[in-house]
Formats: structure tokens, sequence, C-alpha cells
């Protein structure tokens, strides 16, 4: 039976990414015979049943129309508009912008056209259980619209435009230079105890102070921002959107605002600044996802200065894809480089900036398709998941190599940047959650001291059920939490389950629900509970309770030390409050 109110706020999940781990399972779905309507009430429990379209930003690119085919049904210009839309907005997440195939199948007309029109509409009404959407059958799409996306389908596909260098510096507005701004901390705040956090569907971040718990201001930014990172200094926070503009915020400012602006091309998710000795604050870098290629930029005005493009061969099968994603990035802390994972091809870049004429890249051959991910304790191996694999691929910053790939014994790891933390057993470890079931890997992190331990999987905890986007300790706290938002059971999307550290060496450790939504005082909504994040001092940890754009939202602070209530912040400037990036452990790599 349908659930009305579920169904509207989960329309409301409009992040790319969150789309994406909905439908991931699309990458097994097969050209098999099309579901037939006695397969919905098996496909109302599958990811497919539960997805919800990504309202991707290349849906209001313009495109020219490609020429048709003899015996090929067209489309009149008009439908042409309205099917691109559509496929843009809610297909081209899995099956990729060019049609080629990502996490889903590809739908190139040499597949299309060998099964057929009627084919082609059946799949797109029922979909699969394997997680391809029932577009029809769930109302989204009416048969008219069906039927124009089966015949887009047989055509060959729309190409968005390129964005190179002239676009990217049409875009850049310094709004005020360098020369004007403080030359000192011109506030009262405690910067690195400052919680950037992401107003998703108003287009904002929010500064909340960590000691007061108030807005300190709102910031417009790009649509829908999927990060913050902060320089290595402190000084500077960078904020990019979906629709690929960073905007660089000083928070040396009496009211901490907007510098300077640029767009890197018409869609992106990643963003980070260079934090090797002696390049400090020098160097910002972005990665798109079209076009697939990543921007270097001055780091205290983001001119664009480098453009490179990561189309190329996949490591596996050695085969040209046209348009692989730049994922995650971080910054190499043993060498002036950017460590940047490209998703489609499964290689992780290894950019070095210290010559930016002639540059360097280290190409290591990983797994696919990469996401996200973040260090180890130590700070020298990144742990980036490869969730269409189910592996997790370990880059030893030091030496450029490649460290290990580790079977993460769940389905579709999604770590944001991982936990690490001490286990009484097992020493060192880093930990992932997973989106397809509620399996919780625990991964060695010591080849030195423990090398038959390092990049094994040494324990898997059980928590609340999938849906899974990510785990959180702090080196003084004595727990691990883990939230579910995107588990379709509103109570566990409400909750977070924590686990105690020293009860991990038991058979069997059990663990702690919090249910946070419930602590909101909020009443409407699925209120949804992702991204737990710690203060500057590491006793308090900040649950954001996402609700609709039109109903309330909140954040739940929580006592480490106790797992008691704090403090519900409130505010009517909270709109679909996301991700919350404390500026101490951002830019130290805290987690």
């Amino acid at each position: 039976m349908r659930n009305p109110m579920l169904e509207t706020m989960t329309r409301l999940l409009a992040n790319a990414t969150l789309s994406l781990a909905l439908v991931i399972g699309a990458a097994s779905a097969s050209y098999a015979a099309p579901p037939k309507p006695s397969d919905l009430k098996k496909h109302s429990t599958t990811p497919g049943e539960k997805y919800e379209p990504s309202l991707d930003v290349l849906k209001d690119e313009k495109v020219a129309q490609p020429g048709t085919k003899p015996g090929i049904p067209s489309l009149t210009k008009e439908e042409f508009e309205k099917a691109n839309t559509i496929y843009f907005q809610r297909c081209a997440g899995c099956h990729g912008v060019l049609r080629k195939g990502a996490t889903g199948k590809a739908l190139t007309t040499d597949e299309t056209r060998e099964r057929g029109l009627e084919y082609l509409q059946d799949f797109i009404t029922y979909g699969s259980p394997a997680g391809m959407p029932n577009w029809g059958t769930s109302g989204d799409l009416t048969k008219a619209q069906i039927n124009m996306m089966a015949r887009y389908l047989l055509n060959e596909p729309a190409q968005p435009p390129e964005f190179g260098m002239k676009q990217a510096r049409a875009s850049w507005k310094v709004k005020i230079p360098v020369d004007q701004r403080p030359t000192r901390k011109m506030n009262d705040l405690d910067i690195d105890n400052l919680f950037s956090t992401t107003l998703r569907d108003t287009g904002e971040v929010a500064l909340i102070d960590g000691k007061t718990k108030k807005i300190v201001s709102v910031i417009k930014t790009g649509y829908a921002v999927h990060i913050s990172r902060i320089s290595s200094s402190g000084r500077y926070l960078f904020v990019i959107g979906r629709d690929a503009k960073v905007v660089l915020i000083d928070l040396w400012m009496k009211v901490p605002g907007e510098v300077a602006e640029v767009k890197i091309g018409s869609e992106a998710r990643s963003v980070e600044t260079s934090k090797y000795k002696g390049y400090e604050d020098k160097y910002a870098i972005a990665g798109a996802y079209w076009p697939p290629q990543f921007v270097i930029m001055d780091g205290a005005t983001l001119e664009p200065l480098k453009i490179v493009s990561t189309r190329g061969m996949t490591y596996d099968t050695q085969e040209y894809h046209p348009e692989p994603r730049v994922a995650s990035i971080v910054a190499s802390r043993y060498r002036p480089e950017f460590v940047v994972t490209v998703k489609e091809t499964g290689h992780v870049q290894m950019v070095d900036y210290s010559d930016l004429k002639n540059l360097k890249i280290t190409d290591i051959a990983a797994e696919r398709f990469l996401h996200d991910g973040g260090f180890d304790s130590t700070g020298r191996y990144f742990l980036v998941a490869a969730n269409a694999r189910n592996k997790v691929a370990v880059v030893d910053t030091k030496e450029n190599k490649l460290a290990a790939l580790i079977e993460t014994q769940g389905i579709k790891p999604h770590p944001g940047r991982g936990a690490n933390f001490i286990h009484p057993k097992f020493g060192p470890v880093w930990v992932t959650s997973h989106l397809g079931d509620e399996t919780i890997s625990l991964i060695g992190t010591d080849p030195v001291k423990r090398p038959e331990l390092a990049w094994k999987v040494v324990q898997t905890l059980e928590g609340q059920g999938g849906g899974s986007l990510f785990v959180k300790t702090h080196p003084k706290s004595k727990y691990l939490y883990v939230d579910t938002p995107l588990n379709p059971d509103a109570e566990i999307a409400s909750s977070v389950a924590v686990f105690k550290i020293a009860d991990l060496a038991k058979k069997e450790p059990e663990y702690t629900v919090l249910p946070i939504g419930e602590w909101s005082g909020i009443t409407e909504g699925v209120r949804r509970v992702v991204q737990g994040e710690f203060n500057k001092a590491g006793d308090e940890i900040w649950f954001s309770v996402w609700n609709g754009k039109t109903q309330q939202s909140a954040i739940v602070v929580v006592d480490d030390k106790t797992l008691k209530l704090k403090t519900v912040i409130k505010d009517k400037r909270l709109v679909t409050p996301t991700g919350k990036f404390n500026v101490f452990n951002t830019r130290n790599d805290i987690y």
C-alpha cells in the first residue's frame, strides 16, 4: 500500500549521490524479458520502486537534437526537449549522460533498437526488481511520456556542451579582491568550531557557532551544495554545488561572506585545497561530473589555472569511456598532490601541482566505480569505496601506489569519509557502512605493527539495516555512530545506531538506538537523520533531521559522553539541512 507522506518526502531527496545510491542495484539489471504486472508486488520493496528523480542540473542545458534515421520513430522538437529534460533529470545518473552506461546498463542505439519500441515501453512502465524504477505504474510518467521516452531512446543521444577555460573564466568573479580583505580576523568567533551546514534545497550554507548553537551567517551558494572544505590555514571555506559553482568564503570577515566564485562545468560534486607544506592555501581543485574533468584554481581568488579531462580507458577492460566522472578528491600531506578518483574508469590520479605548466599525474589502477572515501588515522593511506564491486581500494599516498583491494563483505559500501578508531582487539581500524544491507565493516589499517591484519576486514557488525550513508567517531569518543537515512522504514531512517567501541571485542556486540527524529520534537515528515559531525572538542555530535523544503527541519546535538540529548537547533532558515562540516575536524581530516 502506498504511503503518500513517504512518497512526498522521498521526492525531496534530490541529491544525485543519494539518488544514485538508491538505484545502484541497476548495475546488475539484464535485458531479459521486460517485467510483468505480476512482478509489482515483489518490486514494491526494492530500490527501484523507492527511486526518486535526481533532478540533475543538466536538464536545463540546451542541446542540439541529433538527426533522425529512416525507419526510426522520430520526435518533434518540443518532444525532444521534454524527453531530454526527463532523461537528464531521472535517468542520466545511472545510465550516463551519453547513455554509455554507468551503474545502469547502456542505452545506446545498438542496444535499444535491437529490442524495439514495445519492449522499451514495457520496461519503462514496469521497471525491474534489479533496480530499474517502475515509471509507469508508479504514476511518475504518463503513457504518452513513456512512449515519447521509448522513441527518444531509439534515436541517437544528445550531448551537452563542453565547458573549457573560456567558459570558466567568463564565470569567474572576485567580489572582494585580496588586497581589500582583512589582514587579521575581524570577528570574535571561534572559527575552528564553526559548522558549515548545507541547506540543500535553498542553495545556501549556514555557518553555525559550535558554542552558542546560533546561526552566524547564511550565504548564497550554488544549487544543492554537496560538500564544504576548509583551507589549510582555516581562513577560507570552499563550497561546491551540484551546478558546479564553487564559492569562496572568507571566515576572517566581521560577518563571514563570499569573496569569489567560479563555475568549473555544468555539474559537479567535489572540491579540495592544497595542504602540503609550503603550498598551504595556494591552490584549490574541483572535479566535475560534466564535462568529465577537474579544474585547478588559485586558492585565494578561484582564478581557473588548469583544466584536465578525465576521459580515457577503463582500468580493467581498457575500453574507452567518454564520461568518467570525478568522484572524490583529497589533498595529500606527503607530496604536493591532489588525489583524484575517477568513478567510471576506476583510476586514482595523483595530480602533482608543484608545476602546473608541466603537470605530472601518477595514474593508479584501482577499481570501479569509485565513490567516496577518507584517510586512515595516520593520514598516509586513502581508502575509497568502489561500490559497484563491493570493494574498498587503499592508496598509499607516500609511495603513490595501490596498497590493497578489499572485499567489504557488504553490499554497496558508502563510508562518507569513514571512521577511524582503536579497536580493543584489532588495533587501528577504518570503518564503512553499506547502502545495500546492514553490514558495517571494520578494516585493519596498521601494516607496521599488525601486518597480518592490515587491509583486511577484521570484523563485521550488524546495524539497523541498509540505507546508511555515514559512519562517525572521534579520537576522544568511546562510540561509533551509524546513520540510516535511506532506509524505507521511517523509524530506522529517523534514528542512529551507536556501538560502544570497548564492547566490540565481544562475540556479538549490541548497539544502542538514539531516536534523533523524536528528540527533535518534529512530528511531521519522515525526519531522516543524516551525517553525524563532532564539534572541535569532540564531546558532542550533531545530526541533521532532514525534512522536506516546506516542512520543519532541525539539528540535534547529542552529548557524546552520556548519549543524551543536549540541544535542538531550530531556525526558520534551517531548510533541508544535510551535511555539516566542522572547520577544525574537516581541515585536519579528523573522522
